[in-house]
């Protein structure tokens, strides 16, 4: 069988599958399930073009991984064809354990990270199929003896996010958020096994940056898309909320079982039933239930379902500083009378949380720029754009959501004060 595959991709154009392994590994039904699982969550219901898929993700950032080492290795980095196939797995599975919608769901259905779950599946298809995926484990979880490795996996500056930026920006339409990502590969070297981009790359690497805190405000973090989210998170924890209270809430059976449990890492670790059952969960089993909860009979989980499915998404305000504890309640009374509704029904109609961007954490691993003279310096002391630096505080604002169809006027008296500090 000829495992020699090209895809074509809109992105990139063709993209190669560079060896057998990657081949099968590809081919495996956990990597097949990335198909139905989308990248940016409920992102199409502001952006309608935004339905792409983990799956495409995963072989943009193996294309990406391809061409940074083949960059690497023309400035003199060796790197072995086992470590290069290797990196390319790792990369390539890098968010296999993501749940359906990916983020929107993280930790509703399943208390548990989806780097914890890609971590178990490598382990699992290592001992299915072998090969390099020992040393791709050891890359992903950084124990590999080689530190430079892990950061093009995982690091403030790695493949997965030249990737998604430059996906992302394609399929919404945000010209806000293109990225020279070829020029940065370009410019990226190994010093003390460290990755560093050289001087000439800075301008690139400030565009970057900027353009990762502009798409996070205008479409991973959009008020649309944060609402749409929230909703959806509101309806799985009501099935089972009822669930647990012994109502019947019709499910797919992989579906079913996590709405009855709270499955654990333990868990899944002692039993591989459950990790049989979350990698048959996708998308699809989420929305054949929305489909069917439309006509439950609990008023909370049918109007919920109906709402998201007709996309009518409740109303959202943002704001600079946290609400108090007393506008929060009056918010809970004023909606718990309009829609009249019982004290443990409220929460569900009633959200009131915070969002955060960082585009840079300064904290965190550095991104560190190599000067013509061997210096290394940080990108924010490298710079000489001033509000890089403010780029690097992670900025919060608070948020509260409720049904758009209740009169605002309410809302606008209680925060009038607070908006125009705002």
């Amino acid at each position: 069988m000829n495992k020699r595959k090209v895809f074509n991709d809109p992105v990139y154009g063709f993209i190669n599958i560079p060896s057998e392994l990657i081949f099968d590994i590809i081919e495996h039904p956990y990597v097949q399930r990335l198909r139905r699982i989308r990248q940016m969550g409920l992102a199409d219901f502001v952006y309608p073009g935004a339905l792409h898929t983990r799956f495409n993700h995963a072989l943009g950032s193996m294309h990406l991984m391809q061409n940074t080492i083949d960059s690497l290795r023309n400035k003199g980095q060796e790197i072995s064809d086992d470590e290069c196939e290797a990196l390319l797995i790792a990369i390539l599975l890098h968010d296999v354990g993501h749940a359906p919608f990916s983020h929107a769901l993280e930790f509703t259905l399943l208390k548990i990270s989806h780097e914890e779950m890609s971590r178990l599946i490598m382990q699992r298809l290592e001992q299915e199929l072998g090969g390099n995926l020992t040393l791709a484990y050891q890359i992903f979880t950084n124990q590999y003896e080689r530190k430079f490795f892990h950061q093009l996996v995982s690091s403030q500056l790695d493949i997965d996010r030249l990737d998604y930026l430059k996906r992302d920006c394609f399929y919404t339409g945000v010209s806000e958020g293109e990225i020279g990502a070829d020029r940065i590969i370009k410019m990226l070297d190994v010093r003390n096994d460290q990755v560093v981009v050289e001087e000439k790359g800075i301008y690139s690497i400030e565009n970057f940056l900027n353009a990762r805190r502009l798409m996070y405000w205008q479409v991973y973090l959009h008020k649309a898309s944060v609402s749409a989210e929230k909703m959806l998170v509101a309806i799985i924890q009501r099935a089972q909320q009822l669930l647990a209270a012994g109502a019947k809430v019709s499910a797919s059976d992989c579906l079913q079982l996590f709405l009855e449990k709270q499955v654990a890492l333990n868990d899944i670790k002692q039993d591989e039933e459950y990790l049989e059952y979350y990698m048959a969960l996708d998308d699809n089993d989420i929305w054949c239930a929305i489909k069917s909860w439309q006509h439950h009979s609990d008023r909370v989980l049918s109007t919920l379902s109906r709402m998201l499915l007709q996309r009518k998404l409740f109303r959202i305000r943002l704001f600079n500083e946290a609400l108090s504890q007393e506008e929060v309640e009056q918010l809970q009374q004023w909606v718990q009378q309009e829609m009249k509704l019982n004290s443990d029904e409220i929460f569900y109609f009633l959200y009131y949380g915070e969002v955060s961007n960082a585009a840079y954490v300064v904290e965190d691993q550095k991104i560190n720029i190599l000067t013509k003279e061997g210096k290394i310096f940080d990108v924010v002391e490298a710079s000489d754009l001033p509000h890089l630096k403010a780029m690097s505080r992670i900025v919060k604002k608070h948020y509260v959501c409720w049904p758009k169809d209740l009169s605002p006027q309410l809302i606008n008296n209680l925060f009038y004060n607070l908006s125009k500090s705002s």
